[in-house]
């Protein structure tokens, strides 16, 4: 049975929880206001797809393709991106919320992190090198052999970072979170 290839389409209010997106190719699709919340986005590729205020919150993204995908205020909680092909993996998040979301040793490489809220979710063993992480909430986020050389967090905040079990060689923080990297000392800064 030959895979759906869709190209250059507009999915609008389009709710696929229950009955599940079509497995098979999209390319250059834009998804809006559409809910795919607890449902099962596995073995579907996705190439140049924007996801705009659409909810993907707990969808199994089990070997699911994602190469120039951007999601624009979009709810993603809980989302196991680790579960995603690895192959060609190119994300943007702009306006997004992330809580309990894993990126579990995945190269995420340069991808920008903007007006994020990431609580509590994992980056445990990733590379997010040259990454940009403007105005994002890090409340709990789990940050250990994570690679974050020339990142730049100068405007995010609530994170807790411990320099001894993450690279941040080169990394950017501003004043303001630079107790983010000392919490493991227990100390007062005033």
């Amino acid at each position: 049975m030959a895979l759906k290839i869709v190209e250059n389409f507009v999915f609008d209010k389009t709710n696929f929880s229950e009955n599940g997106l079509p497995k098979g190719e999209y390319e250059n699709c834009i998804f809006r206001n559409c809910d795919f919340s607890n449902g099962d986005l596995s073995n579907v590729t996705f190439i140049d797809c924007r996801f705009e205020q659409c909810n993907l919150s707990m969808a199994k993204m089990k070997n699911t393709s994602l190469k120039g995908v951007k999601f624009f205020s979009s709810k993603l909680l809980g989302l196991n991106f680790s579960d995603c092909n690895i192959f060609l993996l190119s994300l943007t998040f702009e306006n997004c919320l992330m809580n309990l979301t894993s990126f579990y040793k995945l190269k995420l490489k340069g991808t920008p992190f903007n007006d994020c809220d990431l609580q509590e979710s994992d980056f445990t063993d990733s590379d997010l090198s040259l990454g940009s992480f403007d105005n994002c909430n890090f409340e709990r986020a789990i940050f250990e052999g994570t690679n974050l050389e020339k990142a730049d967090f100068r405007t995010s905040f609530h994170y807790s970072i411990d320099p001894t079990v993450n690279r941040i060689k080169k990394a950017k923080f501003s004043q303001n979170g630079l107790a983010g990297l000392l919490d493991k000392y227990d100390i007062v800064i005033e």
